[in-house]
């Protein structure tokens, strides 16, 4: 089955039951690689990216996260429907936010930027909040300019749980110490064990 039909296959079971947020910026590429490649294929949640990126050069997040691992990755669009083991990365240029029912929304390519981003983890993380409540994980992963703090303070405040990065693993520890200021990171965790942290929650959330 290619990825196209398995994607729509896996639409129509409707929305996962988990969602997994994560942000990046520098060190970003070899951060969500580590991360995905060591989850496997049948991960039990969506996974949805927001990544810094310049909008001035075609991103290939996508297509070389697809070769690093054994879950979908896709350029997430309007409409889309958050499915487990499916990974959705937003648009250079687009804030994306999740909408009733794990669906999809991306920001005007003129939306205000936040943290000087766009997209930033701030909508993504606000939004996934709100729709999956303690259902939600986020993840600040290296990066800088503080993106993710308010979103993780969203995120705890609707009982969802976050994962920073640790600083000996940052390439830019600026994002996972905002986060972590706030007192609202439940595992600061290196990069090598964030994606066995994941499993591990996800684990301990499927058997409630």
């Amino acid at each position: 089955m290619s990825k196209t039909n398995l994607l729509m296959h896996t639409l129509q079971s409707g929305s996962a039951r988990y969602v997994v947020a994560m942000a990046a910026s520098a060190g970003g590429l070899n951060a969500l690689s580590v991360i995905l490649a060591a989850l496997p294929a049948d991960f039990p949640a969506a996974i949805a990216i927001v990544m810094h990126v310049s909008p001035d050069h075609k991103s290939l997040l996508v297509e070389i996260l697809n070769c690093r691992t054994h879950l979908q990755v896709h350029q997430a669009r309007t409409g889309d429907v958050l499915s487990h083991s499916h990974v959705f990365v937003a648009p250079p240029n687009h804030h994306l936010s999740v909408l009733a029912d794990g669906v999809l929304e991306l920001s005007s390519p003129h939306a205000e930027k936040i943290h000087y981003a766009r997209p930033s983890a701030e909508p993504l993380f606000a939004s996934v909040a709100e729709v999956y409540g303690k259902d939600a994980i986020a993840v600040v992963l290296t990066g800088g300019d503080g993106d993710g703090t308010m979103g993780v303070q969203i995120i705890k405040d609707h009982g969802g749980r976050v994962i920073a990065q640790d600083r000996s693993t940052s390439q830019d520890f600026s994002m996972p110490k905002g986060a972590i200021e706030t007192g609202d990171v439940d595992f600061i965790v290196p990069l090598d064990r964030i994606a066995a942290k994941l499993i591990e929650m996800l684990g301990v959330c499927k058997s409630v």
